[in-house]
Order: C-alpha cells, then sequence, then structure tokens
C-alpha cells in the first residue's frame, strides 16, 4: 500500500478518536463476514499482514490449507456513525489473499475484479445504481423476528400510515453520514415493504456499498425494535423484494457507451449487443443474481416481478426495461435481481454477458411492448420469449452448462457453490411444508 495513503488512514483514525476496527470481507454466499482489530494494529492490518482462519468460513477452504490474509482497501474506512465518539468503531472492506500474496480465487471481490479488468481491457469502465429494497417486521417478546408487519401502508404513502418512517429515516441519515448519496426512499408496494436507492457509482464500489447498506439497514432497524429482512418473498400473495440493477458502461475517456443519438432510441449498437448478451445468458446468471430457493417464489407472475426474457423501453413486465434518460444517463435497466443474492458475483456476471454480448456481437431480439403476463404460452413461444429458471436447481443445471457464465466464478467458487446450493435445494425438497400439511393431511 502506498505510504500516503496509509498515513492519511492511520491519521484519519486517530483524529476520529477510533479504538476498534472492523476488517469486513465477503464469503462465497454473499454474507458479512469481519475481523475486530484494535487500532494499535490498524498499521500492520493496512501492510496486510493479518492472517485469519480461513477453513472456518463456509465455501473457502480445506483445514490443511487454511491460512488467508486480508487486505484493507484504503478507500473504504469509515466509522460507524451509531458507537460512541469515545472509542469509536471503524471498518475497512479486504480482498482476500494466499500466503504466498497471491489473490485468493475464492475471494467474491476479486472475482468482479477480474470481470471489470476485462472490461477495461475492451476499453469500458461500468457504473451500476441498485434500488434495494426490504421488509421491516415486528419481532416477538423473545426478540425473534416475525412476518408481522408494522403497518398496512402502499406505494410512496406518508405518516402516519407508514409507521417505518422513523427507522427509514434514521437509515438515510446512518447512510449519509457514511459517505452515501442517497436519491430516493419511500415505502414500496407491499405493507412493510420498503426501498432506498443510493446514487451510481463504479461497479466495485456499489458492491461494497450494497453489502454495507444490508449492514446499516439490519442495525438501525434493530435500534428501532424491528427486523430488517432481504428475503426475496418472506410473505406469500403480495410483492416481493427486488434489487433492480441499473447498469451502464463508459469509455475510458469518460462518454457513456450506451448512448448514440443518431439512432432511432439513441441507443448505441454497443448498448444492444449488452442486451443481447443479457438475454442470452440471463437463465445461466439467474443462479448468482437469485441465489436462494425463496428467489423463484418471487420471480413468478403477477407480483411486477419478471420471469420472462425479454426487453422493452417502457414495459415493466420484461426482464430488461430502459428508462426514458438518455445521454449520460443512458441505463439498462436489469430487473431480477433480489437482494438476496452476492453483490459482487451478481455485478460480475451481468457485466460477463453484457461483454460477451459486445465480443461477439449478439443482436438482441425486437422490444416486447406488450403486457408478457396476458399473453399465452404460444403467443411467447412464437415470439422466442423464455422463462427464467422455476427453481434454484432449474438456475444451477443452466449455470454448469453455460462455459461464459462459469468462468466469472471461476473453478473454486464454482465448485462450492454449486455444491452447497445443491444441498439447499435438497434440504428444500424433503421438507415436509405447512402448506402440504393443510393441503392432504385431512384429504387422504
Amino acid at each position: 500500500m502506498d505510504v500516503a495513503v496509509k498515513k492519511e488512514v492511520l491519521d484519519k483514525a486517530r483524529e476520529l478518536g477510533v479504538k476498534f476496527v472492523r476488517l469486513q470481507f465477503t464469503d462465497i454466499f454473499g454474507t458479512l463476514k469481519n475481523v475486530a482489530i484494535t487500532v494499535e494494529q490498524l498499521e500492520k492490518a493496512l501492510d496486510g499482514e493479518l492472517m485469519f482462519d480461513g477453513s472456518s468460513i463456509h465455501g473457502f477452504t480445506r483445514i490443511e490449507e487454511s491460512d488467508m490474509y486480508l487486505r484493507p482497501d484504503p478507500n473504504t474506512f469509515t466509522v460507524f456513525p451509531w458507537r460512541p465518539r469515545e472509542g469509536a468503531v471503524a471498518r475497512l472492506i479486504c480482498d482476500v489473499y494466499n500466503p504466498d500474496g497471491t489473490p485468493f480465487e475464492g475471494c467474491p471481490r476479486y472475482a468482479l475484479k477480474r470481470v471489470l479488468a476485462e472490461a477495461k481491457e475492451m476499453g469500458y469502465t461500468m457504473n451500476v445504481g441498485p434500488e434495494c429494497e426490504f421488509f421491516l417486521f415486528h419481532v416477538d417478546k423473545d426478540g425473534k423476528p416475525t412476518t408481522e408487519t408494522h403497518d398496512q401502508a402502499g406505494y410512496f404513502d406518508m405518516t402516519p400510515v407508514d409507521l417505518g418512517e422513523n427507522a427509514r429515516r434514521d437509515m438515510v441519515l446512518t447512510l449519509e453520514d457514511m459517505g452515501f448519496e442517497i436519491e430516493a426512499s419511500h415505502h414500496e408496494v407491499a405493507p412493510g415493504q420498503h426501498e432506498i436507492d443510493f446514487k451510481y457509482s463504479d461497479a466495485l464500489d456499489v458492491a461494497d456499498k450494497i453489502m454495507t447498506f444490508k449492514f446499516v439497514v439490519r442495525t438501525i432497524a434493530q435500534r428501532h425494535g424491528l427486523h430488517a429482512t432481504f428475503m426475496p418473498k418472506p410473505i406469500f400473495g403480495i410483492n416481493g423484494s427486488g434489487m433492480h440493477m441499473n447498469q451502464s458502461l463508459f469509455t475510458l475517456d469518460g462518454k457513456n457507451a450506451f448512448y448514440d443519438p443518431s439512432t432511432p432510441d439513441q441507443l448505441s449498437e454497443t448498448a444492444k449487443y449488452y442486451i443481447g448478451g443479457l438475454i442470452k445468458h440471463a437463465r445461466s446468471f439467474a443462479a448468482l443474481t437469485n441465489s436462494s430457493v425463496n428467489s423463484y417464489k418471487r420471480l413468478v407472475p403477477g407480483y411486477e416481478a419478471p420471469c420472462y426474457v425479454a426487453w422493452s423501453g417502457r414495459n415493466r413486465s420484461p426482464l430488461i426495461r430502459i428508462p426514458a434518460k438518455r445521454g449520460m444517463s443512458t441505463r439498462i435497466e436489469l430487473r431480477n435481481p433480489d437482494p438476496a443474492c452476492n453483490p459482487y458475483l451478481a455485478i460480475a456476471a451481468a457485466l460477463k454477458a453484457g461483454l460477451d454480448g459486445i465480443k461477439n456481437k449478439i443482436t438482441p431480439p425486437p422490444p416486447t411492448d406488450r403486457n408478457i403476463y396476458t399473453m399465452t404460452a404460444a403467443e411467447r413461444e412464437e415470439l422466442g420469449i423464455a422463462s427464467l429458471p422455476a427453481s434454484l436447481r432449474e438456475a444451477l443445471m443452466e449455470l454448469k452448462s453455460n462455459p461464459v457464465i462459469c468462468s466469472v466464478l471461476g473453478e473454486h467458487i464454482l465448485e462450492r457453490f454449486i455444491e452447497a446450493k445443491t444441498k439447499e435445494w435438497d434440504e428444500f425438497r424433503v421438507t415436509v411444508h405447512d402448506w402440504e400439511v393443510k393441503k392432504y393431511l385431512t384429504l387422504y
């Protein structure tokens, strides 16, 4: 690490009265992990000398090869605003390295960095703007989460109907204290459901911010006596939570590569090929953008979530929508990701699919401006509109059969991800659910 950069972090920690530092990293399933150190160990950490046991992290390494090193990214240094000013707690997001000084192939942040390097070689940087939805639920007398909502509010409702507004306001203020630029915050369609949108940024910064966002939202909810969940579909019969991913490519000299004022829709050839790549690989990267059994309960018709692989300029039923803004704001909105995904892997997979479209000049089908939900299966087939996988098992099979998306993960993550997610599917498959008991117990 550069000496001046290291000094800047150390000086900042001293000025802010930091006593403890959490070194954060993400496992392959998108769970935030951390190692807490005292500020006296910070210099050693910034030199990449702090070791941890990788075998204790699900999907990382076996016990006989467990030594791993954390290398903090100095750009991610921030203090948690809810901690006391004296004895403050800060955090640094880290990359995981092997003892020989090489990047660890099981680190999701490294997987994203690899695809971003590929984009740079092609002359592009990637910007991402996520739309993160979540539910706020009551906890019971023992402090355990329930699925009872705190309100019966709807889209854009205000207090006193939206009883979560105080919690949401504190979340916004806390995120702003941590360097987020919040663009919008509102009640979503379902009771107890909320959305907070923050300004787009480069892909790696946004993936880091999504992890921080989830951590902050849960922490502030807890302080209000609520439980925040990013589970995609916690309640049957109402909308689930998505994480629409607005994405754009910029040239290295700062121009929006998706914008071309000379075409009828002002979308460039690059944008069209990128859309073509997303459509070609959508069924295969679903395992990464929608990585839980529960994700596929959200991707069903009737609840505003996309389940058909198509694109449109204004229609909200397809997988990909092109928002109306043009110029520097020209972007593509991928609508199937949910907030339970690992953002590093989900963003990397979408970018890889788009880059493959550009490399191989994959022309997308014509846009679909009709409501796909009202089409018959025969009509969809005639138009060549495929469906997203209907289950995690189907998504995993699609992932395994696609070498382009597999290459995003590398052998290490791919093998462990598929093994763990297959086990998750099998657990779900053999469990007897409440629905079955209600349906069959007295029927047979």
